[in-house]
């Protein structure tokens, strides 16, 4: 077959043809369009596509069908191609109907269908292919094949390839990696002089970039390392949820706004694969996506970025807050936004961080899930972000472990993320466990783990992936005395700085105001801070009006 395939099934003959008709009009040139009257004949199909090794993007199912449901064909669609996005067909103001919301809500709430697509009723249908065509563009991001791709080829997955892929990842920019003497690799270099240094970027354009160093590869894919200027009303250290949402609202009611941050765009955010529970994306968004639109809503408004810089001091002076940069300097704001939110905590296994990139992985699968296709993954950690890990996962590979210290998954987890994890048929959940050693067996690559269970049991499991999500510790080593942090570091803001902070105005702090007036924490960073993606938002956005205030009632002067 000339491409991947698309499939429809329904045994309404009148509503099957209606959507060959959409499929084969807008995607035959690029796609190869199935459609089948049944069940049993689409499992046939599908069956035959597997063992001939054919890519199967989409299979969209009508939501009663002869012998089983919608959701039970897709279901088993997964189990064939588990890369195939799967959309339950239903008519127009189905999810009215009780039966219909019930059905669509189980099926998504246990990994049964991606989403549900209304059933063509005109011709166009531009509301069908909407949703047809963020299947297809989510399935060619997940593949590595979507337009715009960097690749990174190196010698080997560890290393400065891995820092690579991971600069990429932080960036948020579409990238996909292959080693110098695979067949892509060797594609890859044809057209280009010959190599003998590696890793490199070969850019979607044609150009090489022999081992570039991290502003570099920013400023290949667009994004401005030093700022034009250094005065601005707000700067903002952080480009996580919290601080784009800061960026977002300070650009667009009129302040001067500047966003640093040491890596790219979306913080820890960026590693996750699917967020449900976001206001506005019914479908779900992965945390690149999000960050990835943030971004360019907060540019267009007029907010400027610096990548790859690191925020190395802060002092107010001259009634102006300085932030001193490791690559560009010095810059002020008349207020700064602490938004550098948290890392990931180090597990602290000597052979187990030798692997560090060959597949021993800090933060979510987002871009090396598909590297691990008909393999054992584990994830360990027991937060939202960790179980969204193990099901993108259980996409890719063969069988997926969520090892957990914890004594239950509630203990850190949203129920939503629960039912699924339960429901998912390849993912294995070890409570009071943790992960204690482990090692390549000479392969260069990942090969076992060694779990150990709270009764003092150890028992080695085969293991080709090892994604660690296990707390966080916040990124506040380079502030100054003056701001407040609790015993763990996190920034003390508001009515929480209590009597005993040395606060040096008449007026009281605002509420996400830290112990140095003019400086605000907004996010994970914050004592007390919700670890969610909305809250981060929220928090970002209250910052700014937290500005706003501050800078017209200019309430910056000392006690008299």
């Amino acid at each position: 077959m000339p491409g991947p395939v698309l499939v429809a099934v329904d045994d309404d003959p009148d509503s099957l043809s209606a959507v060959e008709s959409e499929l084969r009009a807008r995607y035959a040139r690029d796609y190869t369009v199935v459609c089948e009257g049944s069940p049993d004949a689409a499992l046939m199909n599908l069956e035959s596509l597997r063992s001939d090794g054919t890519e199967v993007a989409l299979v969209l199912a009508g939501q009663w069908l002869a012998g089983m449901t919608g959701s039970e064909l897709l279901t088993r669609v997964h189990q064939l191609h588990p890369h195939a996005k799967r959309g339950l067909l239903i008519e127009w103001g189905g999810w009215g109907d009780p039966a219909t919301g019930e059905a669509i809500f189980d099926a998504m709430a246990h990994g049964r269908i991606d989403y549900y697509v209304l059933r063509p009723a005109a011709a166009p249908d531009e509301v069908f292919h909407q949703t047809v065509s963020s299947f297809l563009l989510e399935w060619s991001q997940a593949r590595r094949i979507a337009p715009h791709t960097i690749h990174v080829v190196g010698e080997s997955w560890s290393g400065r390839a891995y820092e690579l892929r991971d600069v990429l990842e932080r960036c948020a920019i579409p990238h996909a990696f292959c080693l110098a003497d695979s067949t892509k690799g060797r594609e890859l270099l044809a057209g280009t002089r010959e190599q003998t240094h590696f890793p490199l970027i070969v850019l979607p354009n044609g150009k090489v970039l022999t081992d570039p160093s991290d502003a570099e590869i920013a400023e290949a894919a667009g994004a401005a390392v030093d700022p034009c200027e250094s005065d601005f009303d707000v700067v903002i250290v952080g480009s996580g949820p919290a601080g784009l949402s800061a960026a977002v609202y300070g650009a667009s009611e009129g302040l001067s706004t500047l966003v640093v941050d040491e890596g790219g765009i979306g913080g820890q955010a960026a590693s996750s694969s699917l967020i449900r529970n976001y206001l506005g994306f019914p479908r779900g968004v992965s945390g690149g996506r999000l960050a990835e639109q943030a971004y360019e809503q907060a540019w267009v408004l007029g907010a400027k970025f610096a990548f790859m810089q690191g925020a190395v001091s802060l002092e107010r002076r001259d009634g102006r807050i300085h932030v001193i940069l490791s690559r560009h300097g010095p810059v002020s704001g008349r207020s700064v936004i602490l938004a550098t939110g948290a890392a990931y905590r180090r597990l602290g296994v000597p052979e187990l961080e030798a692997l560090n990139g060959a597949g021993v992985f800090y933060g979510g699968p987002a871009s090396e899930a598909h590297g691990l296709a008909d393999l054992e993954a584990f994830v360990l950690g027991g937060a939202n972000s960790a179980g969204q890990a193990a099901l993108h996962l259980a996409r890719f590979a063969k069988n997926v472990t969520l090892v957990v210290r914890a004594q239950s998954l509630a203990a850190g987890m949203s129920h939503y993320l629960i039912r699924q994890i339960e429901s998912a048929p390849n993912v294995t959940v070890r409570l009071a466990t943790e992960v204690v050693g482990g090692g390549d067996d000479g392969a260069g690559w990942l090969r076992h783990l060694v779990l150990r269970s709270t009764d003092g049991g150890e028992e080695t499991v085969r293991a080709e992936g090892l994604f660690l999500m296990i707390g966080a510790r916040p990124r506040t080593d380079w502030l100054p005395a003056e701001i407040a942090r609790d015993s763990r570091g996190f920034v003390v803001t508001g009515s929480e700085l209590g009597a005993d902070a040395s606060w040096p105005l008449e007026r009281a702090p605002y509420l996400l105001e830290t112990s140095m007036p003019g400086v605000f924490a907004a996010g994970d960073v914050r004592h007390g801070a919700v670890k969610r993606v909305a809250s981060a938002v929220g928090e970002g956005s209250i910052a700014i009006q937290l500005v706003h205030r501050l800078v017209a009632d200019e309430r910056l002067h000392p006690v008299s």
